[in-house]
């Protein structure tokens, strides 16, 4: 696939995956003998992992030592798995904080529903 056919899927700018591959964020991707890329299916996988990491909040430092690692082999198996546990763990606790939130503020709209229903709806004497 070429880079407008890969903006299309990843609703990525072109601009937006050439500066993934420069930085590091998605390995080198091929390219044909004009010099265009050539983006595989595993190409489209990185790029929905990066994208799918980005957006959980994993900094784009870290994603790139995991692209690193994961381009020397299965010698960095271990590493690889131990990025992604550290980076599960700070998800996790980040879960934790928004459904701690989450359970304060249904408190405090319940606590308006009540206090709204009270005040238009007054006990009957």
């Amino acid at each position: 696939m070429n880079i407008a056919e890969v903006s299309k899927l990843t609703s990525m700018t072109p601009n937006a995956l050439r500066y993934y591959e420069r930085i590091g964020l998605i390995p080198p991707i091929a390219r044909t003998h004009g010099g265009a890329r050539e983006y595989s299916k595993i190409d489209l996988c990185w790029i929905e992992f990066i994208k799918t990491m980005r957006v959980a909040g994993l900094t784009p430092e870290t994603l790139i030592d995991y692209v690193a690692l994961s381009q020397q082999g299965d010698a960095t198996l271990e590493a690889r798995k131990d990025i992604l546990e550290v980076q599960r763990r700070v998800l996790q606790e980040k879960l934790a904080f928004i459904q701690a939130t989450l359970a304060r503020l249904d408190v405090k709209i319940e606590n308006y529903r009540t206090d709204i229903y009270q005040k238009n709806h007054p006990a009957q004497e």
